[in-house]
């Protein structure tokens, strides 16, 4: 059956049962797919969401595990920027899932999880498989890395929570969200239709912008420096906000760094990025660290620990200016907030923000800018993409494979969703946001971050 097809068939449905209130309400969000392994604890949405919506908007992703589910909605808002829907069943699916959702929150994914549970009434209960299936908190289990969980009553609060798990999601710094249905709220039988939030009434919140003195001192401190150096860490995959970081570096003559464990955030072959990203900043680059003068991290993954391996422990030397709104979501289970980093000046602000205004305030390119004021102490040895040596046993070693793959695929300019950590950042020719946008945390297939 098309999409039309289905559409027609619903058209007229009326909502009969809570799953079919929350399937309506997942449409309204616009979500347009929803990740599962099929499980009996969301049997009513389910339901809703084949016989009651006709499978369309949103369409349901068949996957054969929850880590699977999840990570496909990471990929998915890794280049969409939106999040998708992800169905858990009950305890078991989402301890199958908690892998990729500590994923998510390490990279700070929009998505919202929908788990089954229940029945909470004891009463309500079938002998031994429902119990076994009903926990008294599930969102304890994921607590320390997701931004915010319920486990509504009702059905008029289950719309208000998924609501507010859709917009807790969405606002910076993003991450995954969890609400956990009540099997019996699933199917009840709705005597009266439960109205919709009026989303016009429940917008999402604008998120803030640096204050004019804050652009000014920033703009002061980048004009007037002779080695300026940027840190480009987790930023917008929107090509007006990349193009604007490179109308930055390029004002100020700033040597760029960027790293492999976020997306492509400035091009790898523009002058002004010397060094291709990396896991960790040594070498030359270090180098770059403890000769500049300003320093300006837009939201840097580790900023404290990266100025710290790069000067030998001591404080840079450098002003340092961090622009980030990573705070907001940082709590005491989880230290993937990284080292506390030495800086001058704190901008809790969306980086992409900072960079817009501080462009605005500064004009035109200067004259020359666009040379790295950063001189190597030797040239490296050119790389050719396409060549590599016969590997020296039955394996072929990760750089080789790089280089081959790069190679072959080039002339269909592909979007790579996720690279292995020790992948050589050398062979990456990255010139769009959407050419690289993620990374694989741990050397392999559902490794964290």
């Amino acid at each position: 059956m098309n999409d039309a097809a289905r559409n027609a068939s619903t058209v007229d449905a009326k909502a009969e049962w809570g799953s079919d209130a929350v399937a309506d309400l997942l449409r309204a969000l616009d979500i347009p797919y929803i990740a599962l392994t099929p499980g009996a604890s969301f049997r009513g949405l389910h339901d809703s969401l084949v016989n009651y919506l006709g499978n369309t908007r949103p369409e349901l992703l068949l996957c054969v595990h929850e880590e699977t589910a999840v990570a496909l909605a990471h990929g998915y808002a890794r280049v969409t920027g939106r999040p998708l829907a992800v169905a858990l069943h009950a305890n078991v699916g989402l301890m199958h899932a908690t892998m990729a959702i500590f994923n998510a929150w390490c990279d700070r994914i929009p998505m919202l999880l929908l788990g089954g549970i229940g029945p909470i009434d004891a009463m309500k209960r079938r002998p031994w498989v429902d119990w076994i299936h009903t926990s008294r908190d599930l969102g304890a289990l994921l607590r320390g890395y997701t931004k915010w969980d319920d486990l509504p009553g009702s059905v008029p609060a289950a719309l208000e929570a998924i609501l507010r798990a859709y917009r807790i999601a969405m606002a910076l710094p993003q991450g995954p969200t969890y609400v956990a249905l009540d099997v019996t709220l699933q199917e009840e039988a709705l005597a009266a239709a439960v109205p919709l939030p009026d989303l016009d009434r429940y917008r999402a919140a604008a998120p803030g912008a640096p204050s004019d003195d804050v652009v000014g001192a920033v703009a002061q401190a980048l004009d007037g420096a002779k080695r300026p150096l940027l840190m480009i860490g987790r930023t917008s995959n929107d090509p007006e906000d990349f193009a604007r970081r490179v109308a930055l570096a390029e004002r100020v003559g700033a040597v760029v760094l960027t790293d492999i464990k976020t997306g492509a955030a400035f091009p790898t072959k523009h002058p002004l990025q010397p060094f291709p990203p990396s896991l960790y900043v040594t070498g030359d680059a270090a180098r770059t660290i403890v000769e500049a003068d300003v320093i300006v991290s837009l939201d840097w993954i580790d900023l404290g620990g990266t100025l710290r391996q790069a000067c030998g422990g001591d404080l840079p030397r450098a002003k340092v200016i961090q622009c980030s709104m990573d705070s907001y979501v940082h709590n005491g289970y989880n230290m993937d907030y990284q080292a506390l980093p030495p800086t001058d000046l704190s901008v809790l602000a969306p980086p992409d923000a900072l960079v817009a205004a501080v462009v605005a305030k500064l004009g035109a390119r200067r004259a020359g800018s666009a040379r790295s004021w950063f001189a190597r102490t030797a040239e490296p040895a050119p790389v050719e993409v396409g060549a590599a040596p016969a590997p020296a046993a039955d394996r072929m070693p990760l750089a080789d494979l790089a280089r081959r793959t790069m190679a072959a695929l080039a002339p269909h300019h592909p979007s790579y969703i996720r690279l292995p950590l020790g992948w050589p950042g050398e062979t990456c020719d990255f010139q769009h946001p959407l050419d690289y946008v993620g990374f694989d945390g741990g050397g392999g297939i559902g490794s964290g971050p």
